[in-house]
């Protein structure tokens, strides 16, 4: 077995055990899950609690667990459920890095890559897979229903899919994710047997494409619709039953309505770019031609000549106009002092009232290191195809909160298929660092009965 997974292991089970020892009632959003999971413990099925918004899906996996291993419904065996979902994570990432350096999955379970296993770590990721919360079993279906459909299991991906649907309800977005970015991959590379050649989709490689490339690979796209159709069958039946919860429910939200009213929240993909900046620049900066080459292709790309400069100032100029009409400041992120969102708020963003202006510049910068980073080895849509669907997840939420961040960081990261063995040492020093720093303030240094956290 591999010694980096047998000591994320073993190091996340002893912190689970401190963390219980510690922190022995429930905490934050807890208060709302473990009493409601204790509920369906007892057999009280139509018990819900109206705060909690999201479905199910991690209470059955209680049940489950509790009814295959005789699990009990107290705190530390519920805290053992997420616990076993960041386990099994650098499991299911092995197929996912796997499909993204062009290599053959396994093909039965076996010990995850060192890849894999560093990506678990991902600061968020392993911070929340000690409380009883649905991040980390969410993220682990939709990594699972990812890989099934790379690997043309598309039944099992959309099963997978509407599972993942049963933690968080926007999961949809990425079972569609699953199904595009296979039939992307399929298109690159299928070779025709006999005949006539088969229709081809408009899809260059990602660096040397032009915007005139993104129109016609869209006007491309009817011609190879039979081909891609069939494949998407299994997934229309998910997308027709959540079509179907939506209007019986009245909504995509669940339970607390009032606190989470969809938004035109423009400024919260500024702030994804920054954030996964911040927690990936060791694999930002670790591409093959270094780090002076990449700030050099940003610079190009932004300023290289005049039309270039013109599109820029454009571009700055719309951001600078979204900043100015659509920043939201949220009132739980003005009051909770307890996450760290509210001290980058108070202490940068409204440090002076010109400072959301002055990282605008920086957002577009860092926007384009990561496609420069992430179309290598890619065509301009499978390039593409993340960044436009993050928006409809993360536009309509009006709240900073670094969790909407997990799954499309985490996706974004395994893209990247050529991080060298000393990228991979600092990526995972520098996880290893803030989860150490994170997780110590939160266990051991409290105010009161405050604790800090993501």
């Amino acid at each position: 077995m591999s010694i980096p997974f047998v000591a994320f292991c073993v190091t996340a089970v002893a912190i689970l055990k401190e963390l219980n020892a510690i922190v022995d009632q429930p905490y934050m959003d807890e208060p709302f899950h473990i009493p409601q999971v204790q509920a369906y413990c007892r057999g009280e099925y139509s018990t819900w609690d109206p705060k909690i918004t999201t479905p199910p899906g991690l209470y059955i996996m209680s049940l489950l667990l509790k009814r295959l291993f005789l699990f009990k419904c107290n705190i530390p065996m519920l805290r053992l459920t997420t616990l076993l979902s960041l386990l099994a994570l650098p499991i299911a990432l092995t197929r996912l890095v796997c499909y993204h350096k062009r290599e053959r999955p396994p093909a039965v379970i076996k010990p995850p890559v060192l890849e894999a296993t560093v990506v678990a770590a991902f600061p968020i990721a392993w911070f929340f897979g000690f409380l009883y919360y649905t991040d980390v079993p969410s993220l682990l279906f939709v990594v699972a229903t990812i890989a099934a459909a790379t690997e043309d299991r598309h039944w099992l991906a959309a099963l997978l899919g509407l599972v993942s649907c049963t933690f968080r309800q926007n999961n949809i977005i990425w079972m569609v994710y699953a199904y595009a970015s296979s039939q992307l991959t399929y298109l690159r590379f299928r070779r025709p047997i006999s005949g006539p050649p088969p229709a081809k989709l408009h899809d260059p490689p990602a660096l040397h494409a032009s915007a005139a490339d993104l129109f016609r690979a869209v006007w491309s796209i009817p011609r190879i619709l039979p081909v891609i159709l069939p494949s998407f069958l299994p997934y229309s039946l998910v997308l027709l039953a959540f079509g179907s919860f939506i209007i019986w429910n009245g909504g995509i939200v669940l339970g607390d309505r009032s606190n989470h009213i969809p938004a035109f929240h423009i400024p919260q993909l500024y702030y994804f770019v920054a954030s996964v900046t911040f927690f990936g620049w060791p694999v930002l900066l670790s591409g093959p031609q270094g780090t002076q080459k990449l700030i050099h292709d940003v610079w190009k790309c932004m300023f290289g000549n005049k039309i270039r400069i013109m599109i820029t100032a454009l571009v700055l100029g719309i951001m600078c106009t979204t900043v100015k009409l659509f920043t939201i400041h949220h009132p739980f992120l003005l009051a909770d002092n307890r996450h760290y969102t509210f001290y980058v708020w108070r202490r940068i963003y409204m440090f002076h009232p010109l400072v959301p202006y002055l990282l605008v510049p920086i957002y577009l910068a860092c926007a384009w290191a990561w496609f420069l980073r992430a179309g290598r080895d890619q065509t301009l849509l499978q390039t593409l195809l993340l960044p436009i669907l993050v928006i409809p997840t993360l536009l309509p939420t009006p709240l900073l909160e670094p969790r909407y961040f997990l799954i499309p960081y985490v996706l974004l990261r395994a893209q990247i298929a050529d991080v060298p063995t000393w990228g991979l040492a600092l990526e995972g020093v520098w996880y290893t660092l803030i989860n150490a720093v994170t997780m110590s303030i939160f266990l051991y240094y409290p105010r009161g009965d405050v604790r800090f956290m993501w």
